[in-house]
């Protein structure tokens, strides 16, 4: 079993941790949370599919047994500055990470500097860093790129993610605006604190994997109108009111739209499913039907990429730099050391 510190105790990241031991994959040996109200807490009483005598930590100097760590799983911010700290510390004593950061999924986009540093640091250290999730990390790009696999050529490619919000998590239906008005729609996408964050990434993730140079990027926003009233579990939507969120990012090649992302997330939306076109030879036309389900398929992806990061080499990583990721096996009982594991030999990797 994996033997994991888990930073960062948010719906989302107890969801990480019910999941983890309900598929038997490892244990939570030690957990950090800023929160003051859960410092000092047994996991157990936060999580409680999480047995055992594991505390909530104020701060990772409270660590102790780094030896003990196989990885971390960091679900704290979509923003790589503001995780930037505590990816160095964990780099820094050779961890292997998982993180739900969307800006780390390809992080060269808006921080070139920082993702470079970070490399370094996890090489020099012999630590491994991993930024992933359904969207983004894999349904508008890894996914994409995987299909891909089948083509002589590409000219273009068209990504659409259209998700019944209703069935989302609390601050998932916060961060696409449910319940607001236009003004404070647009006064939220103003101060950056109201978007599906990731559009950019997976834009020049599939980029880098196709061969499609861009030379422009642009990204725009749109709420989404309740034509009647809805039930979230926010409370009611007025008529008239924010459903959610439509967001398109498009990537030029010579004046031309070579990759195309539409995401749109709303309370009661009709038809929702994942949609990925590819134009070249030949053309592929792929539907998910009912769309993936958010929240299960993030918790899933994070740990079924704990083993392929572990047997990729030192360093910054995409879902494209490690071994193939699929749908984790329960695991026995540790019989070997941290160590050992994170220097086992791994296939290479491109």
């Amino acid at each position: 079993m994996f033997r994991i510190l888990h930073v960062g105790l948010g719906p989302l990241g107890r969801m990480i941790v019910a999941d983890l031991v309900e598929r038997r994959l490892g244990e939570v040996v030690a957990a950090v949370d800023l929160a003051p109200e859960l410092a000092g807490k047994k996991l157990s009483e936060i999580v409680p599919a999480a047995k055992g005598r594991t505390s909530v930590s104020a701060s990772l100097d409270e660590v102790r047994d780094w030896s003990s760590i196989d990885a971390a799983i960091v679900t704290t911010s979509s923003d790589l500055a503001r995780c930037a700290t505590t990816f160095r510390e964990l780099l820094g004593r050779g961890v292997a990470v998982v993180s739900t950061c969307e800006e780390l999924v390809y992080p060269w986009f808006r921080h070139d500097a920082l993702a470079r540093e970070l490399d370094v640091l996890a090489r020099e250290n012999r630590g491994r860093l991993l930024g992933t999730g359904v969207n983004p990390g894999f349904l508008m790009d890894a996914f994409p790129v995987a299909a891909t696999a089948i083509s002589k050529s590409v000219e273009s490619l068209e990504v659409r993610r259209f998700q019944d919000a209703s069935i989302r998590r609390i601050p998932f239906q916060k961060k696409i605006g449910v319940g607001l008005d236009d003004a404070g729609f647009a006064a939220q996408v103003k101060a950056g604190t109201l978007r599906h964050v990731g559009l950019g990434e997976s834009v020049h993730f599939i980029a880098s994997r196709v061969g499609i140079a861009i030379d422009r990027y642009e990204e725009e926003i749109h709420p989404v109108h309740a034509e009647r009233e809805l039930e979230s579990a926010l409370g009611k939507i007025p008529a008239g009111a924010i459903r959610g969120v439509r967001q398109i990012g498009r990537g030029y090649r010579r004046g031309s739209v070579a990759i195309l992302l539409e995401f749109i997330a709303a309370i009661g939306l009709d038809d929702p499913h994942d949609r990925v076109i590819v134009h070249g030879e030949p053309e592929i036309d792929l539907i998910w039907r009912g769309g993936v389900p958010g929240d299960v398929a993030t918790s899933a992806i994070v740990l079924n990429a704990i083993g392929p990061l572990l047997a990729a080499p030192p360093g910054l990583h995409t879902m494209a730099t490690i071994p193939i990721v699929g749908c984790a096996a329960p695991r026995p009982a540790p019989g070997r050391s941290a160590a050992r594991r994170r220097t086992a030999s791994a296939p290479p990797v491109p």
